[in-house]
């Protein structure tokens, strides 16, 4: 009788063993998936998504930027593309955009382009196609492709432009300019032309 509940605590042992040793495999593999999946959370939010597809698309955009309750910006587009997920973030708007610019007395410049795309870390707003502003006292530039830095709030190209200011038309290769138009400067002249009123 002693032998056999030996036996059968024996037996249970093991069975308890075995038991504990397959929570422990269950615990570990747990732990193991936990850890792995915490440490990559932004590959795990990206499960569904292409590394070609945005993740967010925005239609019939009119977004109004304002600066202590005034507005100073007024962009319109058809179509934004959010491409944030990418290593090297932007956003697109493949359909072009308008966008309205106020100074201090509420004067309006505006810029219209064909396509235009806007890199997140840099700062940098790449305009192309029939690129076209004109400012509140009537100048004009024209180009196919313009740069804008956000940051040191500069306009700059070096393709061919097109620059219409009160009394000349200026062509060149090649533009430098301030945001409020102060400091433009069409480089690489080729012709300057007067216009009569």
């Amino acid at each position: 009788m002693l032998d056999w509940s030996f036996g059968n605590c024996t037996k249970s042992l093991m069975r308890l063993n075995s038991l504990h040793s397959i929570y422990n495999i269950v615990i570990g593999i747990s732990m193991t998936m936990f850890f792995s999946c915490n440490g990559n959370m932004k590959e795990v939010q990206k499960i569904g998504i292409s590394d070609n597809e945005p993740i967010g698309i925005a239609e019939k955009i009119n977004l109004k930027y304002t600066d202590s309750g005034r507005v100073t910006a007024n962009l319109l587009s058809d179509k934004m593309l959010n491409f944030t997920n990418r290593d090297f973030p932007y956003y697109e708007y493949p359909e072009g955009i308008i966008l309205h610019l106020y100074d201090e007395k509420n004067t309006k410049s505006t810029v219209v382009s064909d396509y235009a795309i806007i890199y997140d870390q840099t700062n940098l707003v790449d305009l192309q196609g029939n690129v076209v502003i004109t400012t509140g006292d009537n100048r004009v530039l024209k180009t196919e492709q313009l740069f804008y830095d956000q940051k040191k709030q500069w306009i700059f190209t070096n393709n061919p432009v097109s620059f219409k200011s009160e009394k000349d038309i200026i062509n060149g290769i090649g533009f430098d300019s301030n945001k409020d138009f102060t400091n433009a400067e069409v480089l690489e002249v080729n012709g300057i032309i007067s216009v009569q009123d």
